[in-house]
């Protein structure tokens, strides 16, 4: 570890309360036989059950820590559809999304081998960011979290998303490299290049519990 990352890792101990966001680990991101009618390699697949036991290990650890656990997911509603994505995907803003991920209500909308316990506050988004459109900053500040950590799917697309938004929330982020995946190694690698170099300290999922244990929620 370089001088500026443990300068980083040694202000967050101070930087005010945790909080753990887990984004997006739903049935249509992390289920593996969904993934695989997607065409996802087998590599990939890999990668996202590992993501998954970690996170899964995460949310048990900040529980025991008095980390604020935050829940985050995508809950697309058809009757509001994300015209830019739909643009984006099909040349048309105003073409059918048929087909678009984690409708609600529907099983692919569930979270995959992990839930929400009762009173962890829970966060429905349209997009990709967990702050846009949301009310995840006001529910940050009630919470009087200092800073984030970042946990889940996927990470170039909604962990991205969302770490930049925390840091222009003006929020310390941490992504949890060994919590996260794309699916495919060269995405997830790029996309954690990104994040060092522009919004997050990327550590894995033991550093982040070390931080836990001597932050201010342990005192």
């Amino acid at each position: 570890m370089n001088a500026l990352a443990e300068s980083r890792r040694s202000a967050l101990v101070d930087a005010g309360r945790p909080a753990l966001l887990v984004v997006d680990v739903q049935r249509d991101f992390a289920d593996p036989d969904t993934l695989a009618g997607w065409g996802v390699s087998a590599e990939g697949l890999a990668a996202v059950d590992a993501a998954v036991t970690t996170t899964a290990a995460l949310v048990e650890d900040a529980r025991r820590s008095g980390v604020a656990v935050v829940w985050i997911e995508l809950a697309y509603d058809p009757a509001h559809p994300w015209r830019s994505s739909a643009w984006l995907q099909t040349g048309s803003p105003d073409a059918p999304t048929d087909g678009f991920p984690c409708v609600v209500g529907s099983p692919g909308a569930e979270w995959w081998r992990l839930s929400p316990a009762p009173g962890e506050a829970r966060i429905r988004k349209r997009f990709y960011s967990g702050f846009a459109g949301t009310e995840l900053a006001a529910t940050l500040d009630a919470l009087g979290a200092g800073w984030v950590a970042i946990a889940g799917l996927t990470t170039e697309c909604c962990i991205l998303a969302t770490a930049f938004d925390a840091a222009q929330h003006d929020l310390p982020a941490v992504v949890v490299g060994d919590a996260t995946a794309a699916y495919t190694a060269e995405l997830h690698r790029s996309a954690l290049e990104t994040l060092a170099l522009n919004a997050a300290e990327v550590m894995p999922a033991s550093a982040l519990t070390e931080l836990w244990e001597r932050s201010e929620v342990a005192r």
